[in-house]
This record gives structure tokens, sequence and C-alpha cells, in this order.
């Protein structure tokens, strides 16, 4: 009976799970749930991820907590205190870093780790119906979540783009100095996520585990939860994920508590975080060890030096491309040619990357560098061979791919260098120079002579999926060439085009693709006309600024048409223009965005149009036909709606 009596209380000191809180000093025997690469060691410590392979992984508390009472009630308050230490394989460089988050399901198999720390992807980021809130210690500086820098702390709400962020650091309490504080330092740090339901106020403290807890905290921010966290259980936990930069994230221990301050921590009892071992590998620690001759110091920091230089740049080069060996840059030089990918050289940004400016070291030619992020090889293989294929397009009117790197993670595509820019700045830079309408009506012939030849002249079928402004760049002479293959699809001439994925960008999709996901001419050409009218009236295609019967173009210019009031769109900043041509541009471009992809006219056609050797169909547009307008209504095909809802918009800007 006694013996038992010991062992109920040992378990209760170990972990005390009840209806309002926890308590892990150490976890061995703890009553926890654990996914991925997440393990408990001998030693009693929670090891998140490891130095093997880049992972992700979650640690949760068994049992879900209630967060509020009745529905549409204010969340309860509560409080969390963890002790946590990162590991690097290498000193200074680290995978990604830790974050405490409460989620309404155990299930996050769908997330991506790296940049995403297991709580998110790239379809579901920044959607509110995650229901998840998390703080991130986040050791990279990720641009696009607007990361401050590559060790901060971050209030997350349904998305890595955090509500609010601070340097790590903490406020001492002797002198109220602000001391900061490296999360990849490999020193256990101690961490404080406090909730105040009436002041709806989130604490984050910080500071490493022998001091006390600062009375100041790191960050502190309004936010309520009300909308985030549910009306019935939810689940606690802590996720990390690590990249090609190997470490390992361990956790110490853990307490939580509702309506109440989180048990502390038994920070003598706590396991010890292992001994970094890369760390100890430094040449001078080697030299003084050893008392080698200062020959052997300078060549262990050779081949340090070394080593580091082989993981700046590291490619991922598989057997299968080595029938793309032409076609591939080493990544060296396309270091070298941005300076490092400074942000001095950064030419554009956009859903599917960053573009640099760049000067190859060997052959001076002037590039643009796209670099773009992919997490898996999925598919990889028939992308590098569409794309080394499209490389051997030419045409006057056509960008030229020079080639391609491949990094883990990473994937770059360099293409010729077009000092004009991109056309979108031009149409909408409204402090830059105005493009009068034969400059434009140049662009527009160009950009139609080369989507002619993607589409009927080349070897094969180019479907480019994604035409619009801000991909058609111009040459020094400002005549315009198509750009950006790194969504085209080829097939045979006669042979129909698969199913896929919908990509493209939102307000050029047509209606067809969202039903059949098949990327055809016709698909081209109904983007050609959103561009069409895009160029004429100096308007995005979809622009919420602007007054609701303005908002949609395609809309305003058809209602406008039907008013016989059509060069009412014309862009009011040209000077001078000739009234027939543009009508007819603006009549092409409707045309070309007919909801029936059968309706639409070929590229060979609208640029016989174009050049008046043509004459324009009097009235061919569906959108006249009430039967057609009704059907596209009942069956919810139209993609001026279904395009610009927010619960489509993150699917559509998905890319490779």
């Amino acid at each position: 009976m006694l013996s038992r009596i010991l062992l109920c209380f040992f378990l209760l000191r170990l972990a005390a799970p009840d209806e309002e809180g926890f308590l892990f000093n150490g976890f061995q025997g703890a009553h926890l749930n654990l996914d991925g690469a997440a393990e408990i060691t001998s030693e009693g410590l929670v090891r998140l991820t490891n130095s093997t392979a880049p992972d992700k992984s979650h640690v949760f508390f068994g049992d879900p907590v209630r967060f509020k009472g009745d529905p549409g009630s204010n969340v309860y308050s509560f409080s969390s205190c963890f002790v946590f230490g990162i590991v690097p394989l290498y000193p200074g460089l680290s995978g990604h870093g830790v974050a405490f988050f409460i989620s309404p399901s155990k299930d996050l198999h769908g997330t991506i780790g790296s940049q995403y720390m297991g709580l998110f992807n790239t379809s579901n980021n920044g959607n509110p119906s995650n229901h998840i809130f998390a703080v991130e210690l986040d050791t990279v500086r990720n641009p696009e979540f607007g990361d401050i820098d590559d060790n901060h702390v971050g209030i997350d709400i349904n998305s890595m783009s955090s509500f609010e962020s601070r340097p790590v650091g903490f406020y001492a309490n002797s002198s109220g100095r602000f001391e900061n504080l490296s999360l990849i330092s490999g020193g256990p740090i101690q961490v404080w996520v406090e909730y105040d339901g009436e002041r709806m106020q989130v604490n984050v403290t910080v500071s490493p585990m022998e001091a006390a807890k600062p009375s100041v905290p790191l960050l502190s921010s309004v936010v309520n939860l009300s909308s985030v966290l549910l009306d019935r259980p939810m689940y606690v936990g802590l996720s990390s994920s690590s990249n090609t930069f190997l470490s390992s994230h361990y956790l110490m221990g853990w307490s939580f508590k509702m309506n109440g301050a989180a048990q502390a921590l038994n920070i003598s009892g706590l396991p010890a975080l292992p001994r970094n071992r890369a760390a100890g590998q430094h040449p001078l620690e080697i030299w003084l060890r050893l008392a080698v001759a200062l020959s052997a110091l300078v060549a262990v920091a050779s081949i340090i030096i070394l080593v580091r230089r082989k993981i700046k740049y590291a490619e991922l080069l598989e057997d299968w491309e080595k029938d793309y060996r032409h076609r591939r840059f080493p990544y060296k030089e396309l270091f070298d040619a941005t300076h490092g990918f400074d942000e001095k050289g950064l030419l554009g940004e956009g859903g599917f990357g960053r573009v640099y400016n760049g000067i190859l070291p060997r052959s001076k030619v002037e590039v643009a560098i796209k670099r773009i992020s992919h997490e898996s090889s999925h598919g990889m293989k028939q992308f590098i061979a569409e794309i080394v294929s499209i490389g051997r397009l030419r045409h006057r009117h056509l960008v030229e791919f020079l080639g391609y790197c491949r990094r883990r993670g990473e994937l770059l595509l360099v293409y010729n260098l077009m000092p004009g820019g991109s056309l979108d700045k031009l149409l909408f830079d409204h402090a830059g120079l105005t493009l009068e309408w034969k400059e434009r009506l140049r662009i527009i012939k160009g950009v139609a002579a080369g989507l002619l030849y993607l589409h009927e002249e080349w070897e094969k079928v180019v479907i480019h999926r994604d035409v619009k402004a801000s991909n058609v760049l111009l040459d020094s002479d400002f005549n315009g060439r198509l750009g950006d293959f790194g969504l085209a699809r080829l097939y045979d001439h006669g042979s129909d085009p698969q199913r896929t994925q919908v990509f493209g960008t939102v307000g050029y999709l047509a209606p067809e693709m969202i039903r059949t996901r098949r990327a055809t001419k016709a698909t081209d050409v109904f983007a050609f006309g959103v561009f069409l009218l895009e160029v004429a009236c100096g308007r995005r295609p979809v622009d919420p600024k602007s007054p609701e019967v303005e908002m949609v173009l395609v809309d305003w210019v058809l209602r406008c048409w039907r008013s016989e009031r059509i060069l009412q769109v014309v862009d009011p900043r040209m000077r001078e223009y000739v009234a027939e041509e543009v009508e007819t541009v603006l009549k092409l471009g409707l045309l070309c965005c007919d909801p029936l992809p059968g309706a639409r006219p070929s590229m060979r056609q609208v640029s016989l149009f174009l050049e008046g050797l043509l004459p324009l169909p009097e009235s061919g547009s569906s959108y006249l036909d009430p039967s057609v307008t009704a059907l596209m209504e009942n069956e919810a095909l139209d993609v001026r709606f279904m395009s610009y809802s927010p619960e489509t918009v993150s699917l559509l800007y998905v890319g490779r």
C-alpha cells in the first residue's frame, strides 16, 4: 500500500495534468503525444529535431484544454513556461526555431517544415480557418513573412507573418538594461507566454535559463483571441523545424496553467543539454587542447574554411540532371554575379519569388536571376526538362532563358536582363514615365507575336499560363518581350493538354480553368485579353480602391461597351491616341475574354486583327447572350467572381 502511495506521489510530482494545467521537469514517462522527428531521449529531454536530415516535429500535451466557456465568450487567461535549447551542427548556422502554439487538432501532417515551422503550408498560411495561435522563436529571416531579423520572437495569428515581433533579448532586473540573447548559442533559454483574458494582452518574456524571470516582458501586445481559439477543447503544443543548416532542438521542461501563473520549473533538476560537438571543433580549442604546431592550426582552419565554403555554395545535383549540364549554372557564379544576392540589386518580388540583377563574372552578360523556394523534388524532373526545352525558344519578342541552378529548397532561373524593366511599373507608377498610345500599341503587337510563336510556330505548343503586364519586359528600344516561363507547359502539336493544378494570377484566369484544370491556348488568349484592357486603360484587372462599378476591369469595359461609351475607359494619362485603334484593342480584349473558350480567337487571328488585316466581328461576344450569362451564374464558373474571393486567392498564387 505504501509503495502505491509513493508511486502516485512521484507521478504527480513529475507531471501534474488536471483540468487547469501540467508540469514537466524532464519528460520520462510524460503524458505527451509526439510526431515527426520528435522523441524522448534516455536523459529525459524531448528532442524535436536532430542533425541528420531536415525535418519538422510536434509535441502535444496529451489532453485537450478548454480555453473558452460559453460560445461567443472571451478566452480565459492562461500561462506557459518552457526551457529549450538549439544545438547547431555548425556554429552560427542553424535551421529554423521553436514555436509554442495552440491548435484545434493534433493532426498537422499537411503542414510544411522549414520557414513554416510545421504549422502551416503555402496554401493555408494566413487563412482565418486555421484557428492557430503561436509564439515563434525564429532563427531565420524570411522576407516573404516580413521577418525583422534572424533572431526574433513573434506573435503569430493563423499565419507566419507575425502580428508583432521583437529581436530576442531581455531586460535585466538589476539595471533595466536590454541584453541581447542568441537563440542558437547552444545554451538553454527559458520562455514565458502569458495571456490576460480580461485585458486581452499577450506577454512574452525570455531569459537565460539560470536568470530570474525579468519583470519587464520582451513583447507585450493587445490581441483578442476570441475569434482565434474555438469554443471546444484545443491542444497545446510546441513545434520545430530545420532546413539545410541542420541543428538539434531540445525541450528540457514545460509547464502550463489556465487562469493562473504556470508553475515554476525546477531549473536545477532539468536534464542537461548535450554538448555542442561542433563548437568543440573550433580551431583555437583544438590548438589549446592538443598543443599542436602553428602549421597544424593553419591546416585545421583551412579545412573549416573549405567546409563552410562548401556549405555556402552547396548545390543539389541528381543523376538525371546530367542531360541538362549545358543549361546549368554553378551557384557560386550566380552568388558572385549578384554580390551575394544583395538587396540593392533586387528588381522585384512576387508570389513566386524574388528577382535580382546580376552580371555573370566570366561572360560579363547582364542577367535577371529569379529565386524560387520549393520544399520537395516532386515534379522537379519534369519541370527542369520543360524549362530547359523552353530555353531553346528564340524570338525577338520573348525574353531569352539562359539556364538554371538548383539547391536544397531553392530553384534559380536565369534570364537575359531587359533594361526597360517590366511594363506594369510604367503603367502603374504614376510618378514615372507615361507610355503614349503608339508605344503601347507596339508593345501589344510584340507580345501578340511572341504568344503566336509559342502557340503555333515553334516545334511544340507552349502554354505560358501567366500572361500579364508584370511578365512583359521592355528592351532598350521599349519593345515588349514576354518573359517568366516558370509556369509554362509544353506538349506536341495536335495533342490534348493534361489536367494540372490551377496556376496563374488572380484576374487573368479563364473561367474554365476552375472546372477543367486544363491550361490551353484559349486560357492564354483569355489572359492576353485582360492584358489588352490593362494596357489600354492603365488599370489593374482588379482594383479594390476603385468604385464598385469599376472594380473589375473586364466588367467595367463591358458595361461601357454595352452603353456605347467604351472610350471612357481609356487611360486619361495618354495625351493623344487614335480612337479607332484604341477601340479595336478594347473590343478585341473583350473578344479574347469571352467566357466560352470556343468563341475566343486564336493568336494568329489576334495578330491579324491588330495589324488591320482582318476585321473584328460586329458582335460575337457571349457576354451579350443572356442565356450564357445565366448559365455561368448557375454553374458558378465566372472567374470574375470565383478568382477574387478570399477563399481561392491563396490557391491561385501557389507556384513551383
